[in-house]
Order: C-alpha cells, then structure tokens, then sequence
C-alpha cells in the first residue's frame, strides 16, 4: 500500500484544505489538524494558509483543546490583526476560554449534582468576560458581538455570584462583617445582576445580627424599591422559623 504522506507530496494547498475542511465537517479534529498544519507548513503564505490558522484554532476548541485553541488565536491575531476576520479569532478565544470554565450550556443544563459555574474561580470567569469585551470593543458591530454581550451578561452575574456564596459561607460561621463587606461589593460592583437581590437580603441579616440598625434599615428600603416582590422579603418578619441560609434550599 502507498503510503499516506507518499500521497501528500503533490499535493496543491486547495488539495489539503479540502482534505482538511472534510476531516473537520466529519467530526475528527486531530486528523483536520494535522493536514491544516501540513498545508501552513507547505504553503505558509497566502488567503489559504490563513484560513487554515484560523481552522485550526477552531479544530482545538471543538476538540476540547482550549488551551492550545488560545494559543492559535493568540498567534493569528499578532500575525493579522488587520484580517478581515480577525473578530473571529477573537470570538473563538473568548469560548475557548469561556468553556474551559464550564460555560454557559452545560451550566443550564447541568444536573442537580453539578457545580454552579460561580461556584469555581471568579478570576476564570473575569478572564473570560475580559475576552468578550475586548471583542465586542474593538468590532462592535461583529456577527458574533451579540451573542458576545449575552455571554457577557452571564459572567457577570457568576462573578457577582462567586462573591454572593462567600458572603454565604461568612454569614454560617458567623463572621457578619466580612459578609456584609463581601455582599455590599456585589450591590456596588455589580448592581444589575440578579446576585443584587441576595446580596442586599445577606446586608439585611448581616446588619441585623450586628446590631447595626440604622444600616439594615437602610439596606431592607432598598430592596423593597428594587424588588418588592423577593421572595426573601417573605421571610423577613418571621421569627423562630427556619434558619435564614436553609431559604437558598428551598
């Protein structure tokens, strides 16, 4: 049998593309890339030979390769940052990077037993907004900005999240203060995130355990305004009744 790369010696640049864009369509990644790689380093200059850098960091990210799929748009972008579409590149850093830290589809669709995205590193999902904003930045009017903006959104309100379950863990040992300071961050930094709601609700029963009248007064007025219709505001006359951290159980 002749063999495989004998074949490959003819071959033109459109030959490998094609052979390539095949491999990829059919789902096998490893063999895509290893013949768009064949073709950059046959014929490294050119439209096609940049196509297949960006294929390549594409092939990384469906392969589960994050890292290496960073790595390959990093290097597309300092090699063309004027390309027509650089945005990509950018687009598929900010993914790689997104889901590398779970991502959004596998945190709607997780199981009962699978952690919360905002339960793991904020500074992987700060990194990861970062990207995001950096493309819909520099090409606000890209395909992908819009779906960029809605990614965004998510992280920020599991960054928002990610202090919320300190503030929670603060809140069981006792420690009021560190969960007053850690919730008030929220409503300052992140103010029109859904993690708002909780984190004045941890104010209110912070202050409240402190003594500090006047500043849990000041933090149940504002919750009422923005959210009279909370379910934690259900539970702020009762006494004697469940334990306030077993409300996030229910």
């Amino acid at each position: 049998m002749q063999d495989r790369t004998e074949d490959q010696q003819d071959w033109s640049a459109n030959k490998f593309y094609s052979e390539a864009k095949e491999k990829l369509n059919e789902g096998n990644y490893t063999a895509a890339i290893k013949l768009y790689e064949s073709l950059e380093a046959r014929y490294p200059y050119g439209r096609i030979a940049q196509q297949a850098q960006l294929e390549i960091a594409y092939a990384h990210y469906k392969n589960e390769e994050h890292a290496s799929a960073i790595a390959a748009t990093d290097r597309f972008i300092k090699l063309h940052p004027n390309h027509q579409n650089v945005d990509y590149a950018y687009y598929i850093k900010a993914l790689a990077n997104f889901n590398d830290n779970w991502g959004m589809m596998g945190f709607l669709l997780r199981g009962p037993l699978k952690q919360d995205m905002s339960e793991r590193d904020s500074k992987a999902s700060y990194e990861s907004f970062e990207n995001f904003k950096e493309l819909v930045t520099r090409y606000p009017e890209s395909k992908y900005a819009a779906d960029s903006r809605q990614r965004m959104a998510y992280l920020l309100n599991s960054i928002a999240m990610s202090d919320i379950h300190v503030a929670r863990y603060y809140m069981k040992r006792k420690a009021y203060v560190a969960a007053a300071n850690r919730a008030q961050n929220v409503v300052k930094e992140y103010p029109r995130t859904p993690a708002t709601e909780e984190a004045l609700y941890i104010m209110i029963k912070a202050y409240e355990a402190l003594g500090m009248h006047d500043l849990r007064e000041d933090a149940e007025r504002v919750m009422r305004i923005n959210f009279p219709q909370s379910y934690f505001l259900t539970e702020l006359p009762e006494v004697g009744g469940k334990k306030w951290w077993q409300f996030w159980r229910s």
